[in-house]
């Protein structure tokens, strides 16, 4: 099966509303709780780039148990033969993977799960390029999640990496994104990675790092509004970028990746 675009072409999308209990969602730097009504706004600003792109969303309702369950992406990775649910590394975020599991029988025959004794994994620090899977390790994915993760990718052929994520920083895609099917946006921390050896690397000015948390849906780069010497580098380099309204999301650790999960599912007809 070729794996030519596995990367950044997508025909589907799984988001989920923000609750009105995202004003208590995790953070690592309290600059003060989102607006609920703004995030909303913005959350459908989010859907409205990523269905200009190309790919049909499904919107899920919010979970008022789970203040920071808009971030779908850290429960769930997905390739076209199948998913993985993953354990995230915050407590209060474990029940996200049970329902999010629920959501994807809809989608996978296949299904493979971190279980309660492998570890944690959150998909904040996975990054999928086109020749392999890049697992950051950090306060939210240990080795041990890592090497389970490994292991149940490997049925399907692809081959999972770790990396170090730069001390201080929350998860791997915090400090990079993909954003073509051989380059990265990354900041000064990671761009000079090894992790990266052979692939386009372009790096956020110092001041928008938080820029680097892009992600490339099909010919598009979506990227957080507000950083301008960012959105000018890579129009300068030739991508197309859209730029979405991610401040809401910023308060609470939240950026474009985390706020949908992007696949390309194999049709089957599930039971």
């Amino acid at each position: 099966m070729s794996r030519t675009g596995l990367s950044h072409r997508f025909t589907r999308a799984i988001v989920r509303e923000p609750s009105r209990s995202v004003i208590n969602g995790l953070r690592a730097d309290d600059r003060g709780a989102p607006s609920h009504e703004q995030f909303v706004l913005d959350h459908h600003a989010y859907v409205a780039a990523l269905e200009q792109a190309g790919v049909t969303v499904d919107v899920y309702p919010a979970l008022e148990d789970f203040p920071d369950s808009v971030f779908v992406e850290d429960a769930a990775l997905c390739f076209p033969e199948g998913a993985v649910i993953l354990r995230p590394g915050a407590p209060s975020r474990t029940g996200e993977a049970k329902i999010m599991n629920k959501v994807l029988l809809s989608y996978y025959e296949d299904i493979q799960r971190i279980g309660e004794d492998e570890g944690y994994v959150d998909g904040g620090d996975i990054l999928v390029t086109e020749d392999a899977v890049l697992v950051g390790l950090s306060a939210r994915t240990n080795q041990t999640g890592f090497d389970a993760l490994k292991q149940k990718i490997a049925k399907w052929g692809y081959e999972a990496r770790a990396i170090n994520t730069p001390e201080g920083v929350l998860h791997f895609k915090t400090d990079c994104g993909l954003i073509g099917p051989n380059a990265v946006l990354a900041t000064y921390r990671l761009s000079g990675s090894p992790c990266f050896a052979g692939m386009t690397v372009l790096e956020v000015p110092r001041g928008e790092e938080p820029a680097a948390n892009a992600i490339c849906v099909n010919d598009t780069v979506l990227l957080s509004a507000g950083h301008p010497k960012t959105a000018e580098l890579l129009r300068n380099a030739g991508y197309n970028v859209v730029e979405i309204p991610t401040q809401q999301a910023a308060l609470v650790d939240g950026g474009p990746s985390c706020m949908s999960l992007r696949f390309n599912p194999v049709p089957f007809n599930p039971d």
